[in-house]
């Protein structure tokens, strides 16, 4: 790759997907190696999923999410059946970590420099605007019957992004891999602030206001740095289970058990400085939510039965096009849309590493809404029933074209990459770092 030495800030010129530091360089890549494994984790379920439910055994899929292990739960509603364990109870790890990503960008990552995190807030809320008001126009056309779904395409499912992005982008710019990161988390809190609000069917104020206990405690305990688990495990679980009856989903309660964890290094017992807690957690959770918790979830939410099917009305229908047109065109549309206009009315400019090819690529990527739209989808429209089915066959539709174009247009930039790569190696320096990345300005 060209060397790059950035304009000094004094122009008046900020580039934007500028090269970050080589600490945030090597949190990229080894967060992209993890949702490589999670990826194809999170695929082969939803793969197995679809195979059993049109297979000739799929009414035992069915019935297996159906199954209520604990049915002497319903005092505490948590009378729930496995598919709903999975999305109400797993998911809840997986918004954990998402809340210590959250805290970690805010405190210590791209979004504590409001000019800086302008950007993928921004971008991210063009990304999610735009696909809100396709389906919402697709559905006021077809009779408005399904508008209760316009949050559905808004979402971006960061471990098949990053997934995607890990195995076909070696050579792509670490700007554009660290956009996508950035964008995914700020999309996640305003997916997080969409199911609080708009997708609360009953509410109930006294469970809601209890969760404050057991939330505090966990927040006073990982402040002083207690790693207790037989303390902190028992109180996630009390929050988690007040969350959720109160009416609000329960996922919510892994978000805020996020944000209680210190980002910061800390002073221990004897002096030495310490490293932030959020990253110790996330360390030890981050296998468990993308090696167990979001593909069982995905097993259980992406089994769509096609036997008997009415392939025309599905296809014809408001919602499944509302779907699929907002992931595909209204993710990459507003998410580049929303860049170009920065850059075009501000000083922004896009870094000189950085081609707008590029960000049409990841514009694509952001299209993938798995997980987390397929989590909306079952919570307007329930899993069973027509509509949920098809929902979740625009959902995998939608995403799989997205994950189709975003790969034909990114294995293009990064061949073009990995040709200038192979002319201009970049040295290593003993202590490991790249020169590039210790240049005034680096």
């Amino acid at each position: 790759m060209t060397d790059h030495i950035p304009r000094p800030e004094h122009r008046g010129v900020r580039r934007l997907f500028a090269r970050t530091s080589w600490p945030e360089a090597r949190f990229v890549a080894d967060v992209l190696r993890t949702e490589t494994v999670g990826g194809a984790l999170l695929l082969l379920g939803a793969v197995i999923a679809l195979v059993w439910a049109n297979s000739p055994w799929g009414d035992t899929y069915a019935e297996l999410g159906r199954w209520v292990p604990w049915s002497g739960g319903s005092a505490l509603h948590l009378d729930l059946d496995l598919a709903t364990w999975a999305a109400d109870g797993l998911l809840a790890i997986f918004f954990f970590v998402v809340g210590l990503e959250l805290k970690r960008e805010f405190v210590a990552g791209e979004l504590r420099d409001p000019r800086r995190a302008a950007l993928p807030v921004v971008a991210a809320m063009g990304g999610m605007l735009l696909p809100a008001l396709i389906y919402l126009g697709v559905n006021l056309a077809g009779g408005g019957e399904g508008l209760r779904g316009w949050a559905i395409p808004t979402a971006t499912d960061i471990a098949f992004a990053l997934a995607v992005l890990a195995l076909i982008g070696a050579y792509l710019p670490q700007g554009l891999r660290a956009f996508l990161l950035t964008l995914a988390v700020v999309d996640d809190l305003l997916a997080i602030t969409i199911i609080a609000v708009f997708y609360t069917d009953h509410f109930s104020l006294l469970p809601l206001l209890g969760a404050v206990l057991p939330i505090a405690l966990f927040g006073l305990l990982v402040q002083r740095r207690r790693t207790w688990w037989w303390a902190l495990i028992p109180l996630a679980l009390v929050a988690w289970t007040l969350v959720h009856a109160s009416g609000v989903h329960a996922t919510v309660a892994g978000v805020l058990l996020g944000f209680t964890v210190p980002v910061l290094a800390g002073t221990g017992r004897d002096g030495r400085t310490v490293p932030g807690l959020a990253e110790h957690l996330e360390h030890r959770w981050r296998p468990i939510s993308a090696g167990f918790a979001v593909p069982a979830f995905a097993f259980f939410a992406a089994g769509v039965s096609l036997r008997g099917a009415d392939l025309g009305a599905v296809v014809t229908d408001p919602i499944v096009l509302g779907i699929v047109l907002g992931l595909v065109v209204g993710k990459c549309v507003g998410i580049l849309g929303s860049t170009f206009l920065l850059a075009r009315f501000t000083r922004a400019q896009l870094d000189e590493d950085i081609t707008w090819p590029d960000l049409l690529g990841v514009s694509l990527l952001a299209g993938i809404g798995f997980t987390v739209s397929l989590l909306i989808g079952e919570l307007a429209f329930g899993s069973d029933g027509v509509e949920g089915a098809n929902v979740k066959a625009a959902v995998l539709t939608g995403s799989l074209i997205s994950a189709l174009l975003a790969t034909v247009v990114l294995v293009r930039r990064n061949a073009a990459y990995r040709a200038i790569a192979l002319k201009e190696q970049v040295d290593l320096d003993r202590d490991g770092v790249p020169d590039v990345y210790q240049r005034p300005g680096g």
